[in-house]
C-alpha cells in the first residue's frame, strides 16, 4: 500500500510536470524511477495514464481524471497523518472576534488580548469596542465580554468577576459645594449625564435597596465613561463611575466617594461565547485566556 501511495505522489507530480524528467528533478528521484512508479499505476489500474512518443510525454483524459482525485485524496491523507503537535498548531491560527465595552475593553480586556497574541502570533485578534448592545451572532463575534445581565440565553457564560459602582468628585468639588447628605441632594449638585448610546437617553444612577434617580442639574453630558471621570476629575461635576475607572484615582486623592453608604449591588462582569458546543481551539485558548486573566488580575472588583 505505501508503494502504491508513493506512486501516486509521484504520478501526481508527473502530471503537474513539463515531463518525467522535469518531475524527477522536482522529486530529487531519477527518471527511471518516475517512469517505474506510472507503469506500476498503470498496471494497477489497467489503463494508461500518459501517452509516450519520442518526442513528448501527454496525459490521457483517464490520467487528467486519476490525478485530479489523487490530489484530493493525498491531501485528506496528509491531514490524518499530520503529526499532532503540527495539527494543534495548524488548529492555533486564524481570526478571533472579541467585543467589550469601550473602556473597560482599553483597561481591562485589551492588556490580556495583546500579551495572547504575542505568545500565539497565529491567532489573529480582531477587537471590537463598543457600548452598544448588538446581536453577537449577527455581528459574527466568537467571544464577548460584558457587564450586567446578558439576554442571549443559549450563550455559554463565565463569571469573572464584579463591577461596583461608586458616586465621586474631585476634593476641590467638594470643597467648593459640599458633599451630598443624602441621594436626593444630587439634583441639587452639579452632575454629569451620561448619554445610553442604545436609547440616546441619559442612564439613571443606581443605588441601593433598588432605587434609581436622573439627576437634574446636569453639568457635563457625555456618552464616553472616560471622558465622564475626565469631568469629575477636573472638578465640573459628581459622577457616578465604575471601579475600574475610579478606584486608582480614588488611592491616590484625586478622586473621593461620597454616599458610600447608598453604593447598589455590583453587576456581574461575564466573559462569554454566544454559540454553545464545541468551538475551534484558537478561540477556546483566547476565551480561557480572557476568563483566567479577568479573575487573576482581581482589576473587576471581585
Amino acid at each position: 500500500m505505501n508503494s502504491l501511495q508513493d506512486a501516486l505522489r509521484i504520478f501526481v507530480t508527473a502530471a503537474e510536470a513539463r515531463n518525467f524528467r522535469d518531475a524527477a528533478t522536482r522529486l530529487s528521484l531519477s527518471p527511471q524511477a518516475v517512469t517505474r512508479a506510472i507503469r506500476r499505476l498503470e498496471d494497477h489500474f489497467g489503463e494508461a495514464l500518459f501517452l509516450r512518443t519520442t518526442r513528448q510525454t501527454r496525459i490521457t483524459e483517464f490520467g487528467r481524471a486519476k490525478a485530479a482525485e489523487a490530489v484530493a485524496s493525498l491531501a485528506q491523507l496528509d491531514e490524518v497523518l499530520r503529526p499532532a503537535e503540527r495539527r494543534a498548531a495548524a488548529e492555533l491560527a486564524g481570526r478571533v472576534r472579541v467585543t467589550a465595552p469601550r473602556v473597560l475593553g482599553r483597561l481591562l480586556v485589551l492588556p490580556l488580548l495583546t500579551r495572547l497574541a504575542v505568545t500565539h502570533p497565529a491567532i489573529v485578534i480582531d477587537i471590537r469596542l463598543s457600548d452598544e448592545l448588538s446581536d453577537a451572532v449577527d455581528e459574527r463575534i466568537d467571544i464577548g465580554v460584558r457587564m450586567g445581565v446578558l439576554s442571549q440565553a443559549r450563550a455559554v457564560m463565565r463569571r469573572v468577576g464584579k463591577v461596583a459602582f461608586g458616586v465621586y468628585a474631585s476634593p476641590a468639588l467638594i470643597a467648593r459645594v459640599g458633599a451630598p447628605p443624602s441621594v436626593d441632594a444630587l439634583n441639587d449638585l452639579p452632575t454629569s449625564a451620561l448619554i445610553n448610546r442604545n436609547t440616546n437617553r441619559p442612564w439613571h444612577w443606581f443605588f441601593a435597596r433598588e432605587r434609581t434617580l436622573l439627576p437634574q442639574q446636569a453639568a457635563f453630558i457625555t456618552d464616553d465613561p472616560a471622558a465622564e471621570c475626565e469631568a469629575a476629575l477636573a472638578g465640573i461635576a459628581f459622577a457616578q463611575l465604575p471601579d475600574y475607572l475610579a478606584r486608582a484615582h480614588a488611592r491616590a486623592g484625586r478622586l473621593v466617594e461620597v454616599l458610600d453608604k447608598d453604593v447598589p449591588p455590583p453587576w456581574d462582569l461575564m466573559v462569554y461565547r454566544p454559540q454553545p458546543g464545541p468551538v475551534p481551539a484558537r478561540v477556546r485558548v483566547v476565551f480561557d485566556a480572557l476568563v483566567n486573566g479577568l479573575k487573576e488580575n482581581g482589576a473587576a472588583g471581585e
